[in-house]
């Protein structure tokens, strides 16, 4: 049996999560492993905007203090994803939103996001035992969530 392409798989997903409080759909799999060509691919589908959440981010907290950046990371981010103005937002590159110094929980931080749109995201990490990881153990940027309430998609062998 042939694998779904991971943007189908991103699409069902999207018609899943219509009725569901957090619209958040995680696009997870390992660096290089088709996130990006994925998230173009329901882009061009949907017309959905694409944003890249590590340039879009930094060059807003350019000009702030650390502290500042701690302090405003959560509200510029909702600024750059626009609180509902679309109808989907597609983020990748989200390391960002990992880095320790602006200490943010990274989902948290992305169901927030995604109350009033839905909201794809592309998670380098892995599923796996029910557990949706970033990093690994002991680095510094490393977490581990279930994954008993969210929505996942991933290419085929990334689970």
């Amino acid at each position: 049996m042939k694998a779904e392409p991971l943007a189908d798989q991103i699409m069902r997903k999207v018609s899943r999560a219509a009725g569901l409080y957090h619209r958040l759909i995680l696009v997870v799999a390992p660096a290089g492993a088709g996130k990006t060509s994925a998230l173009r691919d329901v882009r061009e589908r949907t017309g959905a905007l694409l944003v890249n959440v590590n340039l879009e981010l930094s060059r807003r907290m350019l000009e702030l203090t650390e502290r500042q950046r701690t302090l405003q990371a959560s509200r510029l981010l909702g600024e750059i994803v626009g609180n509902g103005n679309e109808g989907m937002i597609l983020l990748d590159n989200l390391e960002i939103i990992f880095d320790v110094g602006l200490a943010q929980d990274p989902l948290q931080l992305l169901r927030g996001l995604s109350r009033n749109q839905t909201v794809v995201a592309a998670w380098s990490g892995a599923v796996t035992n029910n557990l949706l990881t970033y990093a690994v153990p002991n680095h510094p940027e490393y977490r581990r969530y279930p994954v008993h309430d969210l929505l996942v998609a991933c290419p085929e062998g990334a689970k």
